[in-house]
Parts: C-alpha cells; structure tokens; sequence
C-alpha cells in the first residue's frame, strides 16, 4: 500500500541543488560526464544565488521592466535544468549506491546535507539504513493478524500524531491506520521495548513518503541500528546518556545561557528530551525536520546535537533576559519557526558546532561508570533496607521472646512464692502433728496416774479462768479506747483546719475593707451634715431681715426652698448609702452562710467517711471477738477431752458440785478413741459444773452424747446441722 507523499515547497526546491563547493578528494574518482554534471550543478547554483530576488517574485505581482521578465524566464528555465540534473544525479546515485557508499562517500555526505529529493527520499533512506531486504518484512502479515497488549495505548495517541496532516487527519482515516499496523507489529517483534510515545512521530514521517511494510523495516532497522531502541527502553538509559552529553557540551560552549538556565532551574531535559526522542520532528515544521532527518539517517544522532546547540547560539541573547516561564514558551513558539523559509541557514549553523566523537566517548564511559557507581548504591541500600527489615522482624521476635520470658518468669516467681507457703504451711502443720503426737503421749502418761489428771485439769480450768478474765479485761480497754478515739476525733473535728482557718482570715480581710468603706461613707456624711447645718445657721441668722425688700424676701424664700432641697438631697444620700450599707452586710452574711454551709458539707463528708472507718473498724472488732470466742471454744474442747471420770467409786466433792462415776475399772478406756469418749462426757460434765448452759445448748450437748451406733448412721450433713444452733449461740 503506497502513502501519499509531501508536495515540495521552495525551501525544498533550494535543498535540491548540488553542494556549492564541490570536493577535490573524490573529483579523481569521477567519470567526464559526472564532472561536467557537477559543474553545471554549481553554475546554476551560482545563477540561483546571483537572482533571488526574481526567484521570490515568481508567484507574486509581475513587474513592468522587461529586463524583470527576461530574469524570471531564464531563472524558471535554470530551475528546471536544475531539477533535471538534479534527478539525473540521484538516480545515478540510487541505481550506483554501492560504488557511490564505497569510493565518494564525503561528496554523498555534502549531497545528503544539502537535502534529499522528495521523491527519492523512500528509496534513499531504505539504502542508508539497509533496510530493502529484511526477514521481518515476511513476517509483516502474520504479525498484523496477532493482538498486542499496547493496542490501548497506540489508539490512544494516534489521534495526537500529526493531527494537522491531511493524511492523518479523522478519525480511523487511512494513516491512523496504517500507522496503528507499524506500531502494533513493531510491539509484538520488540516484546521489551513495546511502544513509546515519541516512536509513531517517526513512524508518521516514514509512512509520509513509502508503504506500511517498507516502513515498518525501515523503523526496524533505526531501533536497533541508531540507538533509537535504547532510547525508546522503559528504564530511558540512553535518553539520560544524551542529555548528560547535550549538558557538557552546553557547559562547554555556552557557560553563560547554562549557568542562566541553572539559576532558573530550567533543566536541560525539559526542552531536550523531546529532540532526542522524536528528532525535532514535534519542533520544527515537516520540510525543516525532515532536512535534518535526512542527515540523521546518514550520520545518527550527532545532527541532533549540533542542530540542539545551534539553536541555543542563535537565541542565546533572548533566552538570557526571560525567566523559566519566559523560557519555556519562548522554546514552544518562537524557536519552531526561526527557519522555515531558509532550513540551509539551520544546516549550516548546525556544523558551525563543535562536537569531538572522542569527547564523547569518553563522557559515555563517565556516564556508564556513574550509573554503575549509583546502580550499586542502590542495590547497596535495597540490601540494607532489607537487612533493616530482617534486623526489625527480628527484633519484634526478640520483643516477643522477652516478653513471653518475662511473663514466665512471673509466673515461676509466683510458683515459686505459693510453694514456699505451701512448704512453710507443710513445716507447720508437721510441728503441730508432732506437737499433737507429744500431747497425746502426755495425756497417755497421765491417763496412767489419776492424781496427774486432776491436778491437769484443775490447771486447766485455772488457765480457762484467767484467759476470760483477760479477755474480758480486752474488751473493757478496748471499749475505753474507742470512747477515747471518739472523743478525739469530735475534739478534731471542732477544731477548724488550715482551709477553714484561710477561708476564715479571707473572711475578715473583707469584713474589714467594707467596715473601712462604710466609715469612709460615715465620714462623708458628717461632712455634708456638718457643712448643711453651717449653711443652715447662718441663713436662720439672717432670718430677721423680713422686713427689707420684696424682691430680698423673693430671694431668700428661694434660698429657703434651696437650703429645703439640699437638705432633702442630702437626707436622700444618707439613706441611699445606708441601703448600700445594708446591702453590702447582706452579702456579707450571705458570704458567711455559704462558707458556713460549704464547711458544714465538708464536715458531713468528713463525718461520713468517719462512718465508714468505725464501720470497718467495727467489723474487725466483731472478726477478733468471733475469733476470741472460737479460741475460747477450742480451749473448752481440749478441756472437756482431757476430763475424765473420777477414780473412787463415792462421789467427788469439788466446789460443791458432785460428780458420780460412770466406769468401773473393767471399763477403762483401751484406745485412743475409747480416751477421748471419755474425755468427752468428763468435759461435759465440768462445764455444766463451771458454765450452766441453756436448754438449747443442752440439747446440743445430748446429741452429742448419743450412742455411737446412732452417729455411725448419720452422715456429715446432719452433723452440721447440729453444729449450726450452737455456733449461733456462741455468736449471739
């Protein structure tokens, strides 16, 4: 599918002409009839150059002198002779390219400089790149019938590709489609690459001047022969390459714009990086970029930096004046159309630049080693960012760990602490047994002596009787003690504190400085008073003069009236600041109430706390008399184990109490249980003697006393029911 192609205008029809200087190194190498070619080549050129004036005037108004019309004749008749040699030139060149790229390469250079033919362009950029016999190409076909993930996105910027253009203009047009073909295979053929932005601008210009496939190897070719594909890379490796290089050549050359440009923070990518990824093609005008896109096909991308740096000289004056706003569109819409109608002008300033290969070499090899330098930073730091991650994860673990330690030993303390009750609990418990174990062989010792028992438990009542003769003296100290915590508790409390005390001296502060205030007011009062009762004496002394005038009379009835009214005014203030005076002792007292009140609350408070600590003390008083008493019963048990019956067969006298025996000799006790039987009913007996109990307690006793078959029958829960009546009375 051929492409419609750019129509020339003039600046193109003057970039057809031969180079001006023609180079004497290949003029050996070429036949006669090519040197003669190439003197009529630079004839015409010279014919051109001499009548430029009449060459701008041949689509303009016509003149009246004949000499005019002679001029724009033979001019228009030099113009064709021009172009026919001119295809005679280049298509000896395309049909001769081997032996042209071999043997006259610096006079093809100057050729390509001075621009290719429209008309040639396709075929001459195919044998520059070396692109007309590619494998690809047979692959164009099958590729198309395959889908691509960049598909979104190429449709999304087709439509920005040359909108301007009437063969991409409308939507699904013919070259929105073709150019979606280009860009779609190239993305299935470079998987890596994919598709970049800056790539269909260059695709666009390719499909300008020849079919899809021949374009589609032609770009091919560029992306791996012209370190476009570098460029074009999601990491822009080569883009940062160019810029740092653009950037040292600035600083090189032009010191005072770039030290401008840094002040301004007006980067060097934000107006170049555009030039290297599109090749001016989004900056100039189509028959100026394709001027230098036709040298870029022969010499790569050194053209876009002389053509970058060229237009930096030429505006250097105007961009140091703008600031970076001013800047930035000035490189938008001044700079694009400095060179439409002379594009020689942009060529040859653009050699006039001084750009050494070796210097840039050796700038790729400081870029290479500083990206190296900063890609082993970061690789040092993502190691260290995740050794920092390990060292944290670690140390939560660590936390954890501790934490978990800690807690364990906690509960090993308080394992620790309970055993050591326990065994505390467990030595004291076996001093008991083995003070229970000696009591026991005392009591069997002195079951064997009668006399021993009695003196036993005669002692044993003694000490039963002093015990309560001491408890009972407690309980009266202790009453007396609380009658006296209470006494000087009130006596306390009656007493004012440190914030009464204050509260109280706040107080008379301001009782004083309102008694100063109304002696103040006493004060003023007495002095109007007295000065009312001078005025008063001395008009009463002038009272007999009745007799003057009318007109004195007149005005002494209103010295009168006047003397009447002061009075009255000044009975008036009295009162007023005697009501003031009233109201100020009102909010005295109210001030005293409320303070009055405020410690009453307080001391309600402290009362009820008061309450509640004699209550406390109260319940610890009951708890130590209930513990007294549970004392006092397990001593009343030991003694009623230890009596026993006595040895004579006559009653007992003791303290007027007899005591009958129950067992004969053939019925003393042979065991330890058969003892404490025994001990039971002689207990019994003494503290009847010693306590009488109340009917109930003596039931209690009676149960007790049962038979034994009858309490083998009961079970524990009927033994608790008839120990529950008498430890209510004991706490009764």
């Amino acid at each position: 599918m051929a492409s419609p192609t750019l129509s020339p205008d003039s600046s193109s029809q003057e970039a057809l002409s031969a180079p001006t200087c023609s180079p004497t190194s290949d003029s050996e190498n070429l036949s006669p009839d090519e040197l003669e070619l190439l003197a009529k080549l630079e004839e015409q050129n010279r014919l051109l150059e001499a009548d430029s004036k009449s060459m701008r005037s041949m689509n303009g108004s016509r003149r009246n002198s004949g000499s005019s019309l002679v001029s724009s004749s033979s001019a228009s008749s030099n113009l064709s002779h021009l172009e026919e040699d001119t295809w005679i030139l280049w298509g000896r060149i395309a049909n001769e390219w081997e032996e042209w790229r071999r043997r006259k390469e610096k006079l093809l250079k100057e050729l390509i400089r001075k621009g290719i033919p429209h008309h040639f362009r396709a075929i001459v950029w195919q044998l520059l790149c070396s692109a007309t016999d590619m494998p690809v190409k047979n692959q164009y076909s099958e590729l198309l019938k395959m889908s691509s993930p960049c598909e979104k996105l190429i449709r999304r910027d087709i439509a920005r590709t040359y909108p301007e253009h009437e063969f991409f203009k409308g939507q699904d047009s013919l070259g929105q489609e073709v150019l979606f073909n280009v860009m779609k295979a190239y993305s299935l053929v470079d998987r890596e690459v994919g598709y970049c932005q800056g790539s269909a601008f260059i695709v666009g210009l390719l499909l300008m001047q020849m079919p899809e496939e021949e374009a589609f190897c032609v770009f091919v070719r560029l992306m791996q022969e012209y370190r476009l594909r570098e460029l074009f890379k999601p990491s822009m490796a080569e883009l940062g390459l160019c810029i740092y290089q653009f950037e040292y050549m600035l600083q090189e050359q032009l010191p005072d714009l770039n030290t401008h440009f840094r002040s301004q923070s007006f980067h060097t990518s934000m107006y170049a990086s555009s030039w290297f990824l599109t090749l001016f093609l989004t900056t100039f005008p189509l028959p100026v970029a394709t001027r230098v896109f036709d040298i870029f096909m022969y010499e790569g991308l050194e053209i876009v930096f002389r053509v970058g740096l060229a237009l930096l000289q030429v505006n250097q004056t105007e961009l140091m004046q703008l600031d970076m706003e001013g800047m930035s569109q000035y490189f938008q819409r001044v700079i694009p159309h400095q060179f439409d109608s002379c594009p020689d002008k942009l060529i040859l300033k653009a050699y006039q630049v001084k750009y050494n290969p070796k210097k840039m070499k050796r700038l790729e090899k400081e870029y290479a080693a500083m990206k190296s330098k900063e890609m082993e930073e970061q690789i040092e730091i993502k190691r260290l960012r995740t050794e920092n991650r390990l060292l944290k994860q670690r140390i939560e673990t660590l936390e954890k760990g501790q934490v978990t330690r800690a807690q364990e030993a906690e509960e090993n303390y308080v394992i620790k602490r309970e055993l050591a009750v326990v065994r505390q609990q467990c030595s004291s418990a076996a001093e008991d047994l083995q003070k229970a174990q000696s009591t026991i062989r005392q009591l069997q010792e002195q079951q064997d002596n009668p006399r021993l028992t009695e003196d036993f438990v005669a002692h044993l009542e003694t000490e039963l009787e002093q015990s309560r003769l001491r408890e009972t003296e407690t309980l009266g100290a202790l009453r007396e003690m609380q009658d006296k915590v209470l006494d000087m508790e009130k006596r306390n409390s009656s007493l004012p504190d440190e914030n009464n005390v204050a509260r109280l001296q706040e107080e008379l502060k301001a009782l004083k400085v309102r008694e100063g205030e109304a002696v103040a007011s006493a004060r003023e009062l007495k002095l109007q008073l007295q000065e009312l009762s001078d005025t008063w004496q001395a008009h009463l002394s002038r009272g007999g003069r009745w007799k003057e005038s009318p007109r004195k009379l007149v005005l002494g009835e209103l010295q009168d009236e006047l003397m009447s009214v002061r009075l009255r005014e000044a009975q008036a203030l009295a009162e007023g600041r005697e009501l003031r005076q009233r109201v100020v002792e009102l909010e005295t007292q109210d001030h005293i109430h409320r303070n009055l009140l405020n410690r009453v609350e307080a001391e309600r408070a402290a009362l009820q706390e008061k309450l509640q600590y004699l209550a406390a003390q109260n319940k610890g008083l009951h708890t130590q008399l209930s513990e007294s008493r549970r004392k006092q019963a397990e001593a009343e048990c030991k003694v009623r184990l230890l009596k026993g019956p006595p040895p004579f067969e006559d009653p007992l006298a003791f303290d007027g109490l007899g005591l009958a025996r129950h067992l004969d000799e053939d019925s003393l006790p042979s065991s330890d249980e058969e003892l404490l039987g025994v001990g039971v009913g002689v207990g019994a007996a003494l503290q009847d003697a010693l306590y009488p109990l109340s009917p109930r307690d003596a039931r209690f006793f009676r149960r007790l006393e049962r038979p034994a078959k009858d309490s083998e029958g009961s079970s524990d829960s009927d033994a608790d029911e008839l120990a529950a009546p008498y430890s209510q009375g004991l706490d009764n």
